[in-house]
């Protein structure tokens, strides 16, 4: 059934990482983050990907975190809940980290596209062996954070393999993600692959659109990790206006570029998405989800005039916020 809901298309959020301020898993406040966005009406959860640290798998973090995640959604969501964890490194690492993932319950995996020398064909290699183990999400990253150039050929023949379920599109770039959906459109299993927008700068437009013939029927996103009850709004009201509510379209088509500022202040745009994550971060602090904004590595955090911007998109659009929701709810989440 979670796979079902997967391919209909659905609200799936990154998960954040919740430290304290030493920087140690903070486990009562990783699981307050789980039940918000049970809460706020997400389909899913991605677990183990960027918004949640690459690096908790150096830090010893990578069970822990899906174990949490895993274990609450299971005892606590009373319906059907997508459960993605993403995968990295080579092809050894990442059917290990399948196997992980596997044997804690989820439902598929998010392969990073991050290999350090591996060209394209590696890739396909690497994803028919973890698809083995669980179906397969495909993700295209932006090159800003490490995210390889692929062709159209390769989504093509990535949409082709028989594990993939679907493909996460996030190049924060129009024509790369056009090549990437004309791949997947022109594969023989390209109707039973899914398209996920990641493209937190074009939201709406990816919800909104059809490209190649194909529609985006949801999103993985950072962006949604944050103001996620909105986020399902939002969600709700792209699908009525590609059903024909034409005051739900002219809506969105008002509030587009509304969506991609408030996401520039959160990813922090303006510096290179030094503070994307931090930036998560600051928004779930000033709700009361978590206690401060440190990151694994120390280094990171948020840049210069990010926290000053993150004030002007909630005080101009406030419609895009769920501050309320979160305080009417927050200390149940929190026991």
């Amino acid at each position: 059934m979670s796979l079902d809901l997967l391919r209909e298309g659905t609200v799936i959020p990154a998960h954040p990482l919740a430290l304290t301020a030493d920087r140690r898993l903070d486990e009562r406040r990783q699981r307050a983050l789980t039940r918000y966005y049970l809460a706020a009406g997400a389909g899913g959860l991605a677990v183990g990907v960027h918004t949640t640290q690459f690096t908790i798998r150096e830090a010893g973090l990578l069970r822990p975190v899906l174990a949490l995640a895993a274990e609450t959604v299971d005892a606590e969501a009373g319906r059907p809940v997508v459960k993605v964890a993403g995968a990295c490194g080579d092809i050894a690492q990442a059917v290990a980290e399948a196997e992980l993932a596997a044997e804690l319950g989820y439902h598929a995996v998010l392969l990073s596209p991050v290999v350090p020398g591996a060209d394209e064909a590696y890739l396909l290699r690497r994803a028919r062996a973890v698809g083995e183990v669980l179906p397969v999400i495909g993700f295209y990253l932006q090159p800003a954070i490490g995210g390889p150039r692929l062709s159209t050929a390769f989504w093509r023949a990535f949409a082709d393999l028989p594990s993939v379920v679907a493909v996460k599109l996030a190049p924060f770039d129009r024509y790369r993600t056009l090549e990437a959906v004309r791949g997947v459109a022109t594969a023989d299993r390209g109707p039973d692959v899914a398209l996920y927008t990641g493209n937190d700068d074009h939201i709406v437009g990816d919800l909104l659109g059809e490209f190649a013939g194909r529609r985006f029927v949801g999103g993985l996103l950072g962006q949604w990790a944050v103001w996620t009850r909105a986020a399902v709004a939002l969600f709700a009201q792209a699908r009525a206006a590609r059903a024909g509510d034409g005051a739900a379209l002219a809506e969105l088509t008002d509030r587009s570029a509304a969506v991609t500022d408030a996401n520039a202040a959160v990813f922090d745009a303006a510096n290179g998405f030094h503070g994307c994550i931090a930036g998560v971060h600051e928004v779930l602090r000033r709700q009361g989800l978590l206690d401060g904004v440190w990151c694994l590595d120390p280094a990171e955090g948020l840049s210069p005039g990010q926290a000053e911007e993150l004030t002007r998109v909630i005080t101009a659009y406030p419609w895009f916020t769920d501050d309320d929701f979160v305080a009417e709810h927050r200390d149940d989440w929190l026991r």
